[in-house]
């Protein structure tokens, strides 16, 4: 199908999101990939992981990019060679990328039950304000994926979920809160936008200084 959705947070970030419904012929097809992007999507054993990797492709035409223009530095981050700020995610049947003139980090996650589970390795701080109710495993997948977004947006890697980033209250209804990455040297607000799509929890991070 084609793009599914389009957010735009603020007047510099766009947010692009992809509902993986075509088969991994029907991605490939008049798609070119640089020869580091054919050998990458060769090596991947599951079809789903394919089909993340192209739709995240076809999600740069759309934003006016090629995949030529996608490059990743040495703790893995993706940049663009225009100078804009990307993140990128894929799980399952969506995926999305996420374009700014300043930092930003994307997750998206299907919710599941098995997150309650994984729970005690990422929540902390958060334990205050989760209720056990009808949306709590959306309301763990929000924090997950909160949490997600400011390790992409962190430059130097090595954050922990638990230890290091905090997540501020907020309702399923409210679509948005704060969060901080609480490192020595390193202690910024960010505001996170989230929102629920086919049973899957979409969440970014934007530096609260640029969110205008």
């Amino acid at each position: 199908m084609p793009l599914f959705k389009t957010i735009k947070p603020n007047k510099h970030t766009t947010i692009y999101v992809w509902k993986i419904e075509e088969s991994l012929s029907d991605l490939s097809e008049i798609m070119p990939l640089t020869e580091k992007s054919e050998k990458r999507l060769a090596s991947m054993k599951s079809e789903l992981h394919q089909r993340g990797f192209l739709s995240v492709r076809h999600l740069l035409k759309h934003a006016g990019y090629s995949d030529s223009n996608l490059f990743y530095n040495s703790n893995g981050k993706p940049h663009l060679t225009d100078g804009k700020h990307i993140s990128i995610t894929h799980s399952f049947t969506f995926s999305a990328i996420a374009i700014s003139d300043a930092p930003i980090g994307i997750d998206i996650e299907k919710n599941r039950e098995k997150i309650k589970i994984i729970q005690h390795r990422f929540v902390n701080f958060e334990k205050g304000f989760i209720h056990k109710d009808d949306d709590y495993i959306e309301q763990l997948t929000v924090i997950w994926g909160a949490k997600e977004s400011l390790y992409k947006i962190y430059p130097f890697g090595g954050l922990t979920f638990k230890n290091d980033i905090d997540i501020n209250s907020f309702q399923i209804d409210d679509k948005k809160t704060t969060g901080y990455i609480k490192v020595e040297g390193w202690n910024k607000n960010y505001d996170i936008g989230f929102e629920q799509i086919d049973g899957f929890t979409l969440v970014y991070a934007l530096d609260t200084s640029e969110n205008e």
